[in-house]
């Protein structure tokens, strides 16, 4: 097995809890970390046999698209569509965070939430 990381991928969206958060939008920051088997993609070069980054970007890039009020939420849909997306992904994990939150006091760099996902074996 090998790791893919996908790090720092920046989105404009409409996240967040408050009506406002979700009007005006803000920014995120996205990192993914693929466990893949890397074995056949090591020995022949070829993309075929590994994930895509520019395609699992695209899904990454898609689900950022699509308000919701939790950060959990959103990485767990960001998880789900990978694992949908990618037979070669064994395990994902996700996390958003959102630059800049507002929470009403002083400032914070970010707010940040992640989980753990991984395939469920076939029986």
């Amino acid at each position: 097995m090998g790791t893919i990381l996908l790090e720092g991928m920046e989105f404009f969206a409409r996240h967040g809890c408050f009506s406002e958060e979700q009007a005006i939008g803000s920014r995120f920051l996205v990192d993914v970390q693929l466990e893949v088997n890397v074995a056949r993609a090591a020995a022949t070069d070829s993309v075929d046999d590994t994930v895509n980054y520019q395609a699992a970007y695209k899904v990454v890039e898609r689900e950022m698209l699509v308000p919701s009020k939790l950060l959990e939420h959103v990485a767990g849909r960001v998880a789900s569509s990978l694992l949908h997306d990618f037979g070669a992904i064994a395990a994902v994990t996700v996390k958003v965070a959102k630059l800049n939150p507002p929470l009403g006091g002083g400032a914070v760099r970010q707010a940040s939430g992640s989980l753990t996902a991984k395939r469920e074996p076939v029986n």
